[in-house]
């Protein structure tokens, strides 16, 4: 079918269109993926065996759905990604406010063109992309800007009566006719803009001021929702919730993998970086463990959750803190290190909704505690803990403990260049060695002689000391005797 040829009713009825509500295109165009086995929701990872087989039976159903989540579980992601499952252009009176269907326009305003114009009523297309309309509930919003109002300026300008429907301008949810309508953060509506939607749902009844209109609107609703609102902030009115046919719960990623491909397509990298900064498998690694350590927190807010927009923006700083290091020192390629974490913080800080024992320490602190405690489990993943090795058995730390009682130090920056940075850690007597029965590519080896630091000073084996920028490990011992003194 060529739509550039269709312009008017008439060829309209000629070509070989046949009208169907949104439900009924999104259940076919979802059937015809399914039957071709092509991903329903593209760029959805962690989702494949939960959340999405939920939402594919809810379109099945032409269901109107609530997805139920807490923070940065790709709620909004989802509804954005049902405009794909549209059919490309459908037709539309080229005058209608509403998007009226040509075949069966339900506006007076689409009728009266029909009357007047026939077979000629000219039409358009638009694409499904005008097909999608989103709103942020607030408490602020109120019936007219979702359901509409009586417009005194239409009524003036046309010289009608207020009894006339014609002057009532129309909110969003009208506008939305043949389209997917997506309501975020649904409980902070007031419950008597609740009501409005709900008769909607159920009856397809616009009810403004002394108007009563019988408009059956095609519409796909979609509601987000975070459980923790339902508490803290509002909740969904029971006759509203009894009329969303499908209520699907959304969850963080359940694995390590599922998390760094979801950071990998999210995060903004330039192009330019790749070749120049180098980032170990376990570093990368270490970025989603940041997330996964925070949902555990006792510090941490665990109902208002934690949202994937952390490792993110962990991430995009982790490389920018490289960046910027190599910038400084004018070199001309660098790795990211475990000092590069440091500057990972002000991304962490903001995301986190801490309890009261939180707030005691400070954002700060507890950023830096979800730090350390991943440098810890990711240390303990290849070496084992100095309090558990047998007697009898050889002391990997052996080395390390002599040169630090001998009253050694090494004091790493964070802006350190590579040649400088490189050298201290050389410079340490059974690092290498010790890293090198880990280090499986040569690339990696200054990655695990720095975790090796990190790791033992979270055993208390090694003092570590953060002072503006700089990083000193040292014998504890010889810490403790120089305060004596």
């Amino acid at each position: 079918m060529d739509i550039k040829k269709i312009k008017t009713l008439g060829d309209l009825k000629k070509s070989s269109y046949s009208n169907r509500t949104i439900k009924e295109e999104l259940r076919s165009n979802l059937l015809s993926r399914l039957e071709k086995k092509e991903p329903s929701f593209p760029g959805i990872y962690g989702f494949e065996d939960t959340v999405i087989p939920d939402l594919e039976r809810a379109l099945l159903s032409k269901h109107n759905i609530l997805l139920l989540g807490l923070r940065g579980q790709a709620k909004t992601r989802l509804a954005r990604l049902m405009i794909d499952l549209l059919d490309e252009y459908i037709p539309t009176l080229a005058d209608s406010e509403i998007n009226d269907d040509p075949m069966h326009p339900i506006s007076f305003e689409g009728r009266a063109i029909i009357d007047k114009l026939g077979d000629k009523a000219p039409i358009k297309w638009i694409h499904r992309s005008e097909r999608y309309v989103e709103k942020l509930a607030t408490p602020d919003v109120s019936v007219a800007d979702l359901i509409g109002d009586v417009d005194p300026i239409k009524a003036a300008s046309l010289k009608l009566p207020f009894s006339d429907e014609r002057v009532i301008h129309f909110g969003l949810v009208p506008r939305s006719h043949r389209a997917i309508f997506v309501i975020n953060e649904l409980p902070d509506l007031q419950a008597r803009i609740q009501v409005a939607l709900f008769n909607m749902l159920q009856e397809g009844d616009l009810q403004i001021r002394g108007f009563k209109l019988r408009m059956p609107l095609d519409i796909q609703f979609i509601f987000t929702a975070n459980p923790e609102d339902y508490t803290n902030r509002g909740s969904i009115i029971t006759p509203l919730k009894d009329r969303i046919e499908s209520q699907i719960l959304t969850h963080y990623p359940r694995s390590i993998e599922t998390a760094r491909k979801i950071t990998d397509q999210e995060a903004i990298i330039a192009p330019s970086l790749e070749k120049k900064i180098a980032i170990p498998e376990d570093i990368r690694d270490m970025v989603e463990m940041i997330s996964f350590e925070a949902r555990d927190s006792e510090y941490i807010d665990e109902k208002s959750g934690v949202s994937a927009r952390m490792s993110i923006s962990g991430f995009e700083n982790l490389i920018s803190t490289a960046e910027r290091r190599m910038v400084i020192n004018k070199d001309k390629s660098t790795a990211t290190r475990i000092t590069d974490f440091w500057g990972v913080i002000p991304a962490l800080t903001g995301k986190m909704e801490l309890v009261y024992e939180g707030e005691q320490e400070g954002p700060y602190q507890v950023a830096l505690s979800l730090i350390n405690g991943v440098i810890e489990d990711k240390f303990l993943q290849y070496f084992p803990h100095p309090d558990k090795i047998k007697e009898g058995d050889p002391d990997p730390y052996g080395s390390l403990r002599h040169w630090f009682a001998d009253g050694h130090s090494i004091q790493l920056l964070n802006d350190e260049g590579e040649k400088s940075f490189k050298s201290k850690l050389d410079s340490v007597a059974g690092l290498k060695r010790l890293a090198e029965t880990k280090a499986k590519d040569k690339k990696d080896l200054y990655f695990f002689m720095e975790l090796i630091l990190h790791g033992l000073s979270e055993m208390n084996i090694v003092t570590k000391t953060i002072v503006d920028g700089e990083l000193n490990f040292s014998d504890p011992f010889g810490d403790m005797l120089d305060e004596f003194k």
